[in-house]
């Protein structure tokens, strides 16, 4: 589509096609993420008894989406020019390193790298170090805590104090973030590995002095990409 999109003869119809690719591509999330959530809804408010059986849920489908729409979006820009290779266009949109938990990774950030790449060796050791990192994140630091949070939480509102309570509060906090740190730490690692420089995508959220900062530093490909294809096309001010 990204093909059509650029060749297409004016504004209007590209802008049509450019509707299209992205309301399909969100029509398809939307079906494995959430058709049985409604068809529930739908059977509790009707009382129907509907038979329905639940479809596997594709491994990393909110991220390629997400890829490919801004690819698509990017294409109908002319920000970048569209991919006639189908394999690296397939490549792009499902490189395994960050599928499960991102980072997000746009086309013009590697889009040279796909096309040529080479691995030197301090690649290698940085890229190894870099997934080491992130896997002593998720299992040393992310579990331990989780498994206090759950613990705090499963005490009855009646039993808990104030200071349990933030026993939990911090422990379910720490476990987020270096849950989600860590699988990106382990994404930009095996990425730089096989010769592709992913972008950070945290930033030491927890030292921020406000929302907005706090924002920046989270799960940045994340807040950037909804920045740049949904706030500001809006009219968000820059």
């Amino acid at each position: 589509m990204g093909l059509v999109i650029d060749k297409a003869d004016g504004k209007s119809k590209r802008l049509s096609l450019l509707w299209i690719t992205i309301l399909l591509n969100f029509a398809i999330l939307g079906y494995y993420k959430y058709a049985g959530f409604f068809i529930d809804i739908y059977a509790d408010i009707t009382g129907q008894t509907i038979e329905w059986e639940a479809v596997p849920l594709p491994i990393g489908i909110s991220f390629y989406t997400f890829q490919a729409v801004s690819y698509i979006i990017d294409v109908y820009r002319r920000d970048v020019k569209a991919q006639r290779s189908l394999i690296d266009l397939s490549l792009f949109i499902s490189l395994f390193p960050q599928l499960v938990a991102g980072p997000i990774v746009r086309y013009q950030t590697i889009a040279e790298q796909i096309k040529q790449r080479f691995v030197a060796s301090s690649d290698l050791m940085i890229g190894t170090r870099r997934f080491i990192q992130g896997l002593g994140k998720k299992v040393l630091i992310a579990n331990p805590m989780g498994s206090v949070a759950d613990e705090v939480f499963a005490i009855s509102a009646a039993d808990l104090t104030t200071g349990t309570a933030w026993v939990g509060i911090i422990a379910y906090s720490l476990q987020i973030y270096f849950d989600f740190s860590g699988y990106s730490d382990m994404a930009i690692g095996l990425a730089r590995i096989f010769g592709f420089n992913f972008e950070e995508n945290f930033n030491y959220p927890y030292i921020a002095q406000s929302i907005t900062e706090f924002w920046r530093r989270w799960h940045i490909s994340l807040s950037s990409w909804f920045r740049d294809y949904v706030y500001f096309p809006l009219g968000g001010s820059r």
